[in-house]
């Protein structure tokens, strides 16, 4: 006997949510291309917190009130309302098609049952009867009076009561409000009902329908919270999976870590009591398993187990006081790129989309200590980021960082674009750098140099080659005789003691300033602020010459 062994293709589709709709990539069309799912549009609400999160080749949205399946999998059979309903897992089969059917879910009113298809195709001629592996059904057969390909989008609600001979089985109910949701270990999981905050709920294990919870049975639904005994516990913001490896419970106060299975020997262990999470979105892991967290004191990283340290304290100990988000105002959103190797931290106001951000590069060392580097950026108001998913897609060419902006555009960082995409134009990029406050001396501070013959060496300017040239670039030069009120001077983009252009690329002589300046520090701004231009540089050249001691 011959056998033939075919490779399994797995697909990937982009799914997002704006402007209370929902939209879907049809890679049966064509990678990269959107299609609304009309069903949805209306039932959601975007202007409130709204979660998904893929399981089962379904994604499931949790939206407050409004707990929603998109389900691309399965075959949908309308038929008149049952008395009682298959259950799921058992086989629904037409005889005269030769269609075959395994149940998945029913809705609540038993109108309609969803199945994955294994042979044949359902039609609206013939009877469909059970095998009533689980549960019977009855009536024993019924004819279908629609039968519909996915995608699906229904009411996310527990499995209506099914009977067993002669025993009715109770599904349990999903909380009336959920604002946070994820999967772990196979089961489903649902957080941030108003009414209990403190509380997770976890649906049986391989059934995302049942919240029933039952004594002595390993694979139950399970609810809980994480704190102390005798205590309700901290108000949970968000909850993160690592696989199934183990699940953070990211508190407003504090950091809890789920191990294992919470109903077959699993354990809670507190990660932090010190600190607690800004948002649902305020995390993320690299690629060697750091955790990393936006806490009461600005960037948190840690391993799971571990001890969360601060890492943005050293470098920029006001950040938080800086930054001024409140989470009823703003959405504070951490991701990995891989292609940047660091940490994106987008802080943005829901209203109007205003943003302060900053990319964090663990590349960078800082004194030697590997503290990493955190380097500011904004982006127009328009583009304000609401959400940030990495997309490792089928087609190599939408594989990246997604992000998903105010204005309703899912962008990209390009490194090759010059300008910022604001829709229906370009805006120029603000792009600068500051160095400084430099000591002329060792002695800086009692003794004062005098600064001159500036240069620049801007990337570019050799003969062939494929790389791009540096555009212009514009400077500023700043001295004093006290560091602090230098610094101070540069963050506030004061008057300069000179400034002008450099011209690009290369190294030319005729960019030579002559301008003399003296202090005991001196600093400098290089930027370009022009469309569809962009800079870089290799070194910055001046001359220092001793000039006296500092009068008092």
């Amino acid at each position: 006997m011959a056998i033939t062994l075919t490779d399994s293709v797995t697909y990937k589709r982009l799914v997002a949510a704006g402007n209370d709709e929902i939209w879907y990539e049809d890679i049966d069309v064509a990678a990269g291309t959107m299609v609304e799912l009309t069903a949805a549009t209306g039932d959601i609400d975007t202007s409130d917190q709204l979660m998904m999160f893929e399981a089962y080749q379904k994604v499931f949205v949790v939206n407050g009130a409004n707990l929603k399946v998109i389900d691309f999998l399965n075959t949908k059979l309308t038929c008149a309302a049952l008395t009682d309903p298959p259950a799921k897992g058992d086989i629904l089969t037409q005889v005269t098609s030769g269609a075959v059917m395994v149940v998945d879910f029913v809705n609540k009113a038993k109108t309609a049952i969803y199945g994955y298809v294994t042979n044949g195709t359902f039609n609206t001629v013939d009877n469909v009867s059970s095998n009533d592996s689980d549960a019977d059904m009855s009536p024993a057969t019924f004819v279908p009076s629609a039968v519909t390909a996915g995608p699906h989008w229904y009411d996310w609600t527990t499995y209506p009561d099914t009977v067993k001979d002669g025993v009715t089985r109770d599904y349990g109910d999903l909380p009336a409000k959920a604002y946070i949701g994820c999967l772990y270990l196979g089961r489903p999981v649902l957080s941030g009902n108003p009414n209990t905050p403190f509380q997770w709920y976890m649906a049986r294990f391989n059934h995302p329908w049942d919240f029933a919870y039952v004594s002595g049975d390993s694979l139950t639904a399970i609810a809980g919270g994480d704190g102390d005994a005798g205590e309700f516990g901290d108000i949970i913001r968000s909850m993160i999976p690592y696989k199934d490896d183990y699940m953070v419970t990211g508190c407003a106060s504090s950091m809890w870590f789920m191990a294992g299975d919470p109903a077959s020997g699993g354990y809670i262990r507190e990660l932090s009591l010190t600190t607690g999470i800004f948002g649902a979105s305020s995390w993320c892991f690299d690629p060697y398993d750091n955790f990393y967290f936006w806490g009461a004191n600005g960037l948190y990283r840690t391993t799971i187990p571990g001890s969360p340290v601060c890492i943005s304290r050293q470098r920029l100990p006001n950040l938080v006081k800086d930054m001024d988000a409140d989470t009823s105002t703003h959405r504070i959103t951490l991701a990995y790129d891989r292609f940047r190797e660091g940490i994106v931290i987008t802080i943005t106001k829901l209203s109007d989309g205003t943003n302060n951000n900053w990319f964090y590069s663990p590349l960078v060392a800082s004194e030697g200590n590997g503290a990493g580097g955190f380097f500011p950026e904004t982006y127009p108001d328009s583009c304000g980021v609401y959400a940030m998913y990495d997309y490792q897609a089928n087609n190599e060419d939408y594989k990246g960082l997604l992000l998903g902006c105010a204005d309703g555009y899912i962008r990209v960082f390009d490194s090759n674009a010059k300008s910022d995409d604001i829709g229906a134009s370009d805006q120029a990029i603000n792009s600068y750098v500051t160095l400084g406050p430099i000591a002329m001396f060792q002695d800086a501070g009692d003794q004062q140099g005098k600064f001159s013959m500036c240069n620049i060496v801007t990337a570019g300017g050799g003969a062939g080659g494929t790389q791009p040239d540096s555009d212009d670039v514009s400077y500023k030069v700043f001295a004093d005789t006290n560091a602090e009120k230098l610094l101070e001077l540069m963050v506030a983009d004061g008057t300069p003691k000179f400034g002008g252009t450099f011209t690009a690329p290369g190294r030319r002589s005729s960019n030579k300033s002559l301008h003399r300046v003296l202090g005991s520090f001196i600093g400098f701004k290089l930027s370009n602020t022009t469309l569809d231009e962009s800079w870089s540089f290799e070194k910055l050249i001046g001359t220092v010459v001793k000039s006296g001691k500092v009068k008092r």
